[in-house]
């Protein structure tokens, strides 16, 4: 794998992860800002998962079909104006800054429905049985990292370039990526590959969850991103609540298990997969994230938050990898983006229904969120363990990696 290369693509993802950051600590000061209410300020937050749900499987087709150089150049050129218009949108008030907010969300959807592309370029130059390694240092390193240093970029530039500052320093990151990207980045896609097949939207996700692996994989993605944003929407809350930390302050607790996720997916998991094999990793993940779901509420200090957000960052940074490592193994080449962008598309759905239920679920009772979710992450636990054997098959070596062989297995 070319390093430069490499560097490209975790940056695409670390900017996606940046800009999701960035906008959360500010949303409040825009309510206030443009008078909005908080069903508008949702509505905004849903607009950039509404748009990454339609546009993540149309930017993994295409990849498929011209190639993912094109498509990365495209969305990393699009995401520098979405956000220049999030800069742009910061110094307006009333309506009219409210409604260009809103664009540059929903711009920010569309050229930031990538993962997908960027996933597949990672398979592309990666062997198989290297995928979730590979998978995990470039794709899942930059998912950890940008959910770090977002908030604290985002800080930064507002406290020394005011409020429309994190805008143009994430549009400025972006435009140096897009730069370095048309220099650096070279086509990874074969010219020998086979043709993608022309469906329409709906025929590709029917097509993609009919089948009987993918069908599995893609509704653990989902279920496993469910239990995600359950933790990134109501944990500040909790953390507020419990001690009394301002909403700000609470970020440190998020960056805390962000360091540790990175810190897994950029080195540990490729020796878990030689050593474990990806199906038992997922299995494990999923009892991780029961059993720290559980731990969160249970007692009211520091230690023991501290303790369980451990728990939590290991077993969530074991999750990501190792599913999206086994899609792209038992996807065609000519179908890498697009399986790989209706996992994205799975995971932007859950997003958008995630919050809201968590959400409610907190005003009903501090604690019930996490005994929820943590029995969704029981039950795909449940569901890996007896599924994935069936549907995925063993490796030669024993270590459940993907059989891509068809079956005719029925998955749930």
């Amino acid at each position: 794998m070319k390093k430069p290369t490499l560097l490209i693509i975790f940056l695409i993802v670390f900017v996606d992860l940046v800009g999701f950051g960035i906008v959360l600590p500010l949303l409040p000061i825009y309510a206030e800002q443009f008078k909005a209410s908080g069903f508008m300020i949702g509505c905004i937050i849903a607009s950039y998962n509404l748009m990454q749900f339609f546009f993540a499987p149309v930017w993994g087709k295409l990849s498929d079909r011209i190639g993912r150089r094109p498509i990365i150049l495209l969305s990393t050129a699009g995401s520098t104006i979405s956000y220049a218009v999030f800069g742009y949108a910061s110094l307006q008030t009333g309506t009219y800054g409210l409604i260009i907010l809103l664009v540059s969300r929903m711009l920010a959807g569309v050229f930031g429905a990538n993962l997908s592309v960027a996933s597949a370029y990672v398979a592309d130059i990666t062997p198989p049985e290297k995928r979730s390694r590979g998978v995990g240092l470039v794709i899942g390193l930059g998912f950890g990292m940008g959910f770090v240093f977002g908030p604290i970029i985002g800080g930064l530039s507002a406290a020394f370039l005011g409020i429309s500052g994190p805008g143009w320093v994430a549009a400025g990151i972006c435009l140096i990526n897009f730069i370095a990207a048309c220099f650096i980045l070279t086509e990874s896609k074969s010219k020998d590959a086979k043709p993608a097949v022309k469906r329409a939207q709906f025929q590709q996700w029917m097509h993609t969850l009919g089948q009987p692996k993918l069908r599995l994989l893609v509704l653990l993605v989902f279920l496993a991103t469910l239990c995600f944003t359950c933790f990134e929407s109501t944990l500040p809350l909790l953390i507020s609540s419990y001690f009394g930390y301002e909403l700000s302050e609470c970020y440190y607790f998020l960056a805390y298990s962000g360091f540790i996720a990175a810190g897994v997916q950029g080195g540990a998991i490729g020796k878990l997969v030689n050593r474990f094999g990806e199906k038992p990793l997922i299995f494990a993940s999923f009892f991780g994230l029961t059993l720290s779901f559980f731990m969160i509420p249970f007692k009211q200090n520091v230690l023991w938050i501290l303790i369980s957000l451990t728990v939590y960052a290991v077993f969530s940074g074991i999750n990501r990898a190792p599913l999206t490592g086994l899609i792209s193994m038992v996807s065609p080449d000519n179908e890498q983006g697009t399986n790989l962008g209706v996992s994205q598309g799975a995971s932007a759905m859950a997003r958008i229904i995630g919050p809201p239920v968590a959400l409610t679920l907190y005003g009903m009772h501090t604690p019930l969120p996490y005994w929820v979710f943590g029995a969704v992450a029981l039950v795909a636990g449940v569901i890996a363990g007896i599924y994935l054997p069936k549907i995925l098959g063993q490796t030669k070596d024993g270590k459940g990696g993907a059989n891509t062989t068809a079956d005719t297995t029925t998955a749930p």
